[in-house]
């Protein structure tokens, strides 16, 4: 993402996994505030943690002084394996959230995550509610854009959970998502004139994301 970005290997399940770490500018945030782990869309369809969205995530958490670490899934690039649809990408995101946890002890944790991404995170934190005893407490708040309902089978989320959809997305239709979030009464924030990867709108991700996060 930028000359500090830090690129390493944790070890998955299937083989190595190729991760990046940003962490917050040292001018404003001494040491992190919190752990930001960032999915990034559909690894058979160009997904890659290098993706627009899933960077603008990341530049948008190290701007509220967390460390944002992001990982490619399985096959893509560096990272071994094959695409597993969701369930081996989210035994690989808790893998890298408890090398994280190692990293950065005590942290508050945020889940955010583009399209593909956002059902990996929502998995993850169902998961993590499930069983914390396993990887430790559930995240704090998520943070989707282009939340992949109707595509997979999206688990309930929190009630502050941060949500973003392109109001022209012709890949995840917005009516799906309202399906998914209306028994759920959870509100989405709807960008106008936006298609699923916010093509010059990526500015009003960052701003939503940065004016709300600590308001719930």
């Amino acid at each position: 993402m930028n000359a500090q970005t830090e690129h390493f290997f944790i070890q998955g399940a299937a083989g190595q996994l190729q991760c990046a770490l940003d962490l917050p500018d040292p001018e404003t945030h001494t040491s992190p505030v919190g752990l930001a782990l960032v999915a990034h869309p559909h690894p058979l369809y160009g997904g890659t943690m290098d993706n627009k969205v899933a960077q603008t995530l990341a530049r948008t958490f190290t701007g509220l002084g967390y460390a944002a670490v992001r990982m490619n899934f399985r096959g893509v690039d560096q990272s071994a394996g094959t695409y597993d649809a969701g369930l081996g990408e989210t035994d690989d995101m808790e893998l890298l959230l408890k090398a994280m946890r190692v990293r950065f002890p005590g942290l508050p944790l945020a889940l955010a995550g583009f399209s593909f991404g956002t059902f990996v995170q929502a998995r993850l934190q169902q998961r993590l509610q499930e069983r914390p005893q396993e990887s430790g407490q559930p995240a704090e708040r998520l943070a989707l854009v282009g939340a992949a309902a109707g595509k997979w089978d999206m688990p309930l989320i929190p009630a502050n959970t941060i949500l973003v959809h392109g109001e022209l997305d012709d890949t995840i239709p917005l009516s799906a998502v309202l399906d998914w979030l209306r028994p759920q009464d959870i509100p989405v924030t709807v960008i106008p004139g936006a298609d699923h990867f916010f093509h010059r709108r990526l500015h009003h991700i960052k701003q939503l994301i940065t004016s709300t996060w600590d308001k719930a």
